[in-house]
């Protein structure tokens, strides 16, 4: 259960109104998670969901790795909301059941693709140490490049700030 109750749409002033308007158009109609928090502080709710538009839907990766990403950061703050809406979209988009499942479980998964294995190792590293080896960063600049690199620990940065605002404000 949510520690913060969703705004009303009379509720809703008109910035706050046109915000929500974005933020749902982007999202099947639904501004929920931790949206439906940020859009008491309607400015941050632009400026996450523009952030989150541009690493969504611009992204210089495959969605398969987006979703990657976003699997990697989540779960390890068990986050149900943005885990059961992201692993949806990871199996919809080609990530295989079996390595959802076993980042699910906190298990290596079984990788087919060289990508994702890299992908893996970064943030596990990273989630596990809260820093990054010499070896590991190699292997992921080698793997994408540096600009690649910025862009998948924003995202994974992103993520992550989501998945803080879902512990602290769903309460579960």
């Amino acid at each position: 259960m949510s520690r913060v109750a969703r705004l009303r749409e009379d509720e809703l002033d008109a910035e706050q109104k046109a915000v929500a308007a974005a933020i749902a158009g982007a999202r099947n109609g639904v501004v929920g998670g931790p949206f439906a928090v940020w859009l008491r502080v309607p400015e941050i709710a632009k400026r996450v969901d523009h952030l989150s538009d541009r690493l969504r839907t611009n992204s210089q990766f495959e969605r398969r790795v987006v979703e990657l990403i976003v699997l990697l950061m989540v779960a390890p703050w068990q986050a149900q909301y943005a885990w059961n809406t992201h692993a949806t979209q990871a199996r919809e988009v080609g990530l295989s059941a079996a390595v959802i499942e076993a980042i699910r479980a906190g298990t290596s998964p079984p990788f087919e693709r060289d990508d994702e294995r890299v992908i893996y190792d970064v943030f596990s590293e990273l989630n596990r140490t809260r820093a990054l080896s010499d070896a590991t960063y190699a292997r992921g600049l080698a793997t994408f490049g540096l600009d690649a690199m910025i862009e998948m620990v924003t995202t994974a940065g992103l993520y992550t700030m989501i998945a803080m605002m879902l512990a602290v404000f769903d309460g579960s």
